[in-house]
């Protein structure tokens, strides 16, 4: 039974990426959110695909702007953005964890390690440099809270998840066996789940961006009705360009400082600990790692 849905799982999975990774192409839509959501659509099949559509593909031309701006689709953005990046570390330690036979503690301390920063060095920090006017340095300071945030509640639900489904499910410890993958998937996507919440916070923050809408520039030597076009079109964009979107790359590039008090963002800090905490105490109680 186990068998016939992983089997269906990986086909719909794979009919999904290769549908999003050809489609978003002409989706007007900042590169590494596209590749975010390639990424996610990797490790939540149909439901990334599926969330795609709904929160980023453009549903007409012209239309990305106002599209994005709902504050729902800005979280989703942000949250894609951080369970690809994440992802990519967290599976790389997930693997390495199994070659090298690390358990319990050790293989939840590999993973976050690997996870957190991979997902704050590379797919925050360092793509993400223009919003921080081009400093990775400055990017880095930027970004760390949220990315911290953002990780510790994605980890809370994605461990004890990972750890209940691999004691009951045969083959799980093996990244050679397809129930490993198929795991590591529904944990992400429990993770996913977990971190939307908090991102919602971090975006209503200016903590972190949402979704952005980046336009091809007009060839110079276009024709002239094509220009008048074009500038039409730039124009239209322009007047009705989402707020939250510029609002959000704005205060990201700001520390988000303005606002958010000292107090507030440890409160939050601690309360995404606390989350991890009792995550890691669940999968300790019934997942019964050592």
């Amino acid at each position: 039974m186990l068998e016939g849905v992983m089997l269906l799982w990986f086909l719909l999975t794979g009919l999904s990426v290769l549908y999003v990774a050809i489609d978003i192409r002409s989706t007007p839509e900042s590169p590494v959110l596209k590749w975010g959501f390639v990424l996610l659509t990797a490790y939540t099949g149909p439901l990334g695909a599926f969330l795609y559509v709904l929160g980023c593909r453009e549903p007409l031309p012209g239309l990305h702007e106002r599209y994005v701006a709902a504050r729902w689709r800005q979280v989703l953005g942000s949250t894609m953005h951080c369970v690809a990046g994440d992802g990519v570390g967290i599976l790389a330690g997930a693997v390495i964890a199994s070659m090298l036979q690390l358990t319990g503690v050790l293989d939840i301390a590999l993973e976050y390690v690997l996870g957190f920063g991979f997902g704050w060095t590379i797919f925050q920090a360092l793509f993400m440099r223009g919003e921080a006017g081009g400093s990775y340095k400055a990017a880095l300071r930027n970004t760390f809270f949220a990315e911290l945030l953002s990780m510790n509640v994605l980890m809370a639900a994605m461990v004890p998840t990972m750890m209940l489904a691999m004691k009951h499910v045969p083959g799980a410890h093996d990244p050679a066996g397809p129930a490993f993958w198929f795991v590591m998937s529904m944990a992400l996507l429990a993770g996913f789940v977990a971190a939307y919440p908090m991102n919602w916070w971090l975006v209503s923050r200016h903590l972190k961006h949402g979704m952005m809408t980046v336009r091809a520039a007009e060839p110079d030597n276009a024709p002239a009705h094509d220009a008048g076009h074009a500038k039409h079109g730039a124009s239209h964009a322009s007047n009705h360009a989402p707020v939250e979107s510029n609002g959000e790359a704005h205060g990201m590039a700001h520390g988000g400082a303005k606002n958010v008090s000292h107090a507030m963002l440890s409160g939050m800090t601690v309360l995404s600990l606390a989350l991890f905490a009792l995550g890691i105490g669940v999968a300790a109680l019934f997942g019964g790692f050592s």
